[in-house]
């Protein structure tokens, strides 16, 4: 196959792809990729592939690990910004269609709609599936294979297993699972992401804490926990969406999903146009909330709430994270 990611879709039932939302799962307080992260978590995704290696496979040793970034349209995906944000770096990075999971036993077809496109006279039905591309970016730290689509409707498990699967037969060393959540927090602050680990040796090389989360989960907790009993290294990302404006599109969340995968994975990615989206967007809240004094007064709280938890813990961390990505940005590129 060699078709290149598409243009963002809407869900599979016609809905904005993340109406129907939780608030807990993914909330494991601060978790930004400290300084250099990229390397260190590229080389310990290939010295544990090398470990596990045949003498066949050993002759790959030193080729840049892969890793599997998966989103899902659904409860997972508030404001669609976990697919939003996993669908732009595929198409930053040129990435190609190589598969799909396109099992009609994963759907419920009255809830996740087939649609239908007309393209040059040509109608033809568009069934809810998952599609998995390839992308070897220049640069960065991995190889990537991307998943996106919509959360399946019935046989988890064998989803799980039909994914991780493919993982395996791409020689996958590593996956990240990204989703989205609503929350208390303010339109006017930076979106919180925060990334999890059930993986010991992950969570002492990005300094986070194993998730804490209990309660029901979507098919990103599925596949963390399920990847991570397989012994395979898997990272949970979650961004903190407001949830007085948690309808999709949600460009700022997009925006901070899209800069930590960067530090993650040492991808340089244009994010110019999600930026000027993300501006306007808040612009566009911040009229909402001039025209209702009620939620004026709450996001000032939240704002208050905010600032006395994270400012005096802004550090340089933040800043070097922006300057490395400033230098990515400053190198030439690759003839």
């Amino acid at each position: 196959m060699n078709e290149e990611i598409p243009p963002e879709e809407t869900s599979a039932d016609g809905t904005d792809p993340g109406a129907e939302r939780h608030t807990g799962e993914g909330q494991t307080g601060e978790g930004s990729v400290p300084e250099g992260f990229a390397q260190r978590f590229a080389d310990h995704l290939r010295a544990a592939q090398s470990a596990a290696a045949t003498d066949e496979e050993s002759q790959r040793a030193g080729a840049r690990p892969t890793v599997m970034v998966m989103a899902f349209e659904g409860w997972n995906d508030a404001g669609a910004a976990a697919s939003s944000a996993v669908r732009a770096v595929g198409q930053a990075c040129g990435a190609e269609l190589i598969g799909k999971v396109e099992d009609e036993g994963y759907y419920d077809y009255q809830f996740s709609r087939p649609k239908v496109r007309s393209t040059g006279g040509h109608r033809e039905i568009i069934w809810p599936s998952t599609k998995i591309y390839r992308a070897r970016p220049a640069r960065a730290a991995v190889d990537l294979l991307l998943v996106h689509g919509v959360e399946p409707s019935f046989r988890w498990q064998a989803f799980t297993a039909d994914l991780l699967t493919r993982a395996a037969e791409n020689d996958v060393s590593g996956i990240v699972l990204v989703g989205a959540l609503l929350a208390d927090v303010p339109h006017t602050r930076p979106i919180p992401a925060s990334l999890s680990s059930e993986d010991v040796a992950l969570q002492e090389i990005l300094e986070i804490d194993e998730p804490s989360y209990e309660g029901p989960t979507g098919i990103v907790g599925v596949l963390a926990h399920t990847a991570a009993q397989a012994g395979l290294p898997a990272v949970s990302l979650w961004a903190a969406i407001p949830h007085y404006v948690g309808q999709a599109p949600s460009p700022k969340a997009q925006l901070a999903i899209m800069r930590e995968l960067e530090d993650l994975l040492g991808l340089t990615l244009d994010e110019s146009e999600v930026a000027e989206d993300a501006e306007a967007w808040e612009r566009g809240v911040d009229d909402l909330a001039e025209e209702d004094t009620e939620i004026a007064d709450y996001v000032k709280q939240l704002e208050e709430a905010t600032d006395t938890t994270n400012l005096p813990e802004a550090s340089g961390e933040a800043i070097a994270q922006e300057f490395e990505r400033y230098l990515r940005r400053r190198k030439p590129p690759e003839s």
